[in-house]
């Protein structure tokens, strides 16, 4: 029995999101969301997704190259469990990854089949794995044969340029997947229309008429931990992950702490501790990463527009401390 099975239902996980869900990030959400789960562990969400990783790069780069790779792996226990996610159109180079991965520790293998980022799809990845079904089979059994007994699930959409979720879903359950994640939108709708949850729940009958216990989750649009729930509630799906809710809010997946009852001091503050973990994990990363964190968390509040406009000139944490020690005593 795999850890996913032993969850309680509904699960909430993390969304992985290139330069957002990285180490640092992952790391104030596992700290600030902690609360005591329902089976008696402590963390924030049910389970963490890092950003999604080359399986290609990690068989073939340079070792310069590699090293930049794998500190897209680094992890804390208190984000357990965690699974990595990779993306390659690469039997062989998914099955070394994937084996990596156990090596380093992780509680699962996640294999993305959704990203719709066009140098990402020109490798035959992501979205475009929509569209070879024969491959994307075979990328989920190369995966199984480097993880061992570690659990293999999949990230995708409900197809490429329509929606095919009655031919692509069976087609990934064939091979028994521990989870399915749905974004409920078309490769080619990208996130420009609303999610559709009614294929959510399209999904958890499909998955039915087929005998499978693949967990299916939901993922596009839930706002907050109350909006997944309800979400759950009109689905019926197993769990739901949470993405583009996570921005300047690390207590996302606390059961009592959001946005409306945190202090701005204290939202403030983690913005730096943030900024320093980032510089700390991530010495070899463009500090501008972080500048889309500073748009969500200077938000909302009176000066927010003016505090951004400071934040997006800084280049160092010290910086950063400087200006909002600053804006709070003017507050004060």
């Amino acid at each position: 029995m795999s850890f996913w099975q032993k969850l309680p239902k509904p699960i909430f996980v993390l969304a992985p999101m290139a330069d957002v869900t990285d180490a640092p990030f992952r790391r104030l959400i596992a700290k600030y969301s902690a609360h005591e789960r329902t089976d008696g562990t402590i963390g924030g969400a049910d389970v963490t997704w890092t950003e999604f990783v080359s399986a290609d790069g990690l068989a073939l780069a340079p070792e310069k190259g590699r090293q930049k790779l794998l500190a897209d792996l680094i992890y804390s226990e208190e984000e357990r469990p965690i699974v990595a996610q990779l993306f390659s159109s690469n039997p062989e180079h998914m099955e070394s990854a994937a084996r990596l991965c156990k090596e380093l520790g992780y509680d699962g293998i996640d294999i993305n089949m959704g990203c719709p980022d066009r140098s990402i799809e020109k490798q035959g990845c992501g979205s475009a794995m929509i569209k070879n079904p024969e491959n994307a089979r075979e990328i989920i059994r190369a995966a199984k044969r480097g993880t061992g007994d570690l659990p293999v699930s999949v990230k995708t959409r409900l197809g490429y340029n329509k929606d095919q979720l009655e031919e692509w879903l069976p087609e990934l359950l064939k091979e028994n997947p521990a989870v399915v994640t749905v974004h409920a939108r078309t490769r080619k709708e990208m996130s420009k229309v609303p999610a559709r949850w009614e294929r959510i729940k399209r999904a958890v009958e499909i998955r039915d008429e087929l005998g499978s216990d693949t967990l299916i989750f939901g993922n596009g649009d839930a706002l907050s931990l109350e909006d997944a729930k309800k979400k759950v509630q009109e689905t019926g799906a197993d769990g739901v992950m949470l993405g583009r809710a996570i921005f300047g809010n690390p207590w996302l997946f606390h059961p009592e702490k959001d946005l409306s009852n945190v202090s701005l001091e204290e939202r403030l503050s983690v913005m730096v501790e943030h900024t320093k973990l980032f510089v700390e994990l991530l010495p070899h990363k463009n500090f501008a990463v972080m500048k889309k964190h500073y748009k969500a968390y200077a938000h909302g509040f009176d000066g927010a527009k003016e505090l951004r406009m400071e934040l997006m000139e800084t280049n160092t944490p010290e910086e950063v401390e400087e200006i909002v020690k600053g804006f709070l005593k003017d507050k004060v």
